[in-house]
């Protein structure tokens, strides 16, 4: 038997290879990528699913002040639709005995809320605990009974239109914004 000669591939056996460089920057970028997609999708669902309990939670509230108001009449049963607003000795939801008592003075709305200490209401009236930062705007208005849109001037028609805007100003918001808003003709 003779013996050959080694050829240049046999001198050196072949070492196993590592990553290069830009191997592994390549790498390290597409990994990055990946987890802030990831860190992004949870930021994007955390703001929805905040909106969204914020808007049932709204919700709720608006319908707390229909049921509260379901069963009133439109107008006081002594004074008619002679006064609106609450009358002088109304002075808290439960005094409330008729639907124009919840306008408040001067149509600018009855406010139920957390900061005001009377608020927000269940449909019992009594202010719901844990609820800072909420509010509910409550705006009784009378409408053209021919077009539901157009307002008239309070106890001129007997047609009447409740109106509840929920705000919400959380810690770090710097003013409340509107939530949602429930609006309902009252049953005659």
């Amino acid at each position: 038997m003779h013996a050959t000669k080694p050829t240049t591939l046999d001198r050196h056996p072949r070492s196993r290879r590592a990553f290069t460089l830009i191997e592994t920057a390549l790498a390290t970028i597409i990994v990055g990528t990946g987890v802030l997609a990831i860190v992004s999708a949870q930021q994007a669902f955390f703001r929805q699913n905040e909106w969204s309990t914020h808007a049932s939670t709204g919700q709720r509230l608006g319908n707390e002040i229909r049921e509260l108001t379901l069963h009133l009449p439109r107008h006081d049963p002594v004074t008619g639709p002679t006064f609106w607003g609450p009358e002088s000795a109304e002075l808290d939801v439960d005094d409330f005995d008729d639907l124009d008592d919840f306008d408040g003075e001067d149509g600018a709305g009855m406010v139920f809320s957390a900061a005001l200490g009377n608020g927000p209401v269940s449909a019992l009236g009594i202010p719901i605990a844990d609820m800072a930062g909420w509010s509910q705007r409550v705006f009784v208005e009378n409408i053209d009974p021919y077009a539901i849109t157009t307002v008239v001037a309070d106890g001129a028609s007997d047609m009447i239109r409740i109106r509840v805007v929920i705000e919400y100003q959380g810690p770090a918001d710097q003013s409340a914004r509107e939530i949602t808003r429930v609006t309902w003709i009252a049953p005659g």
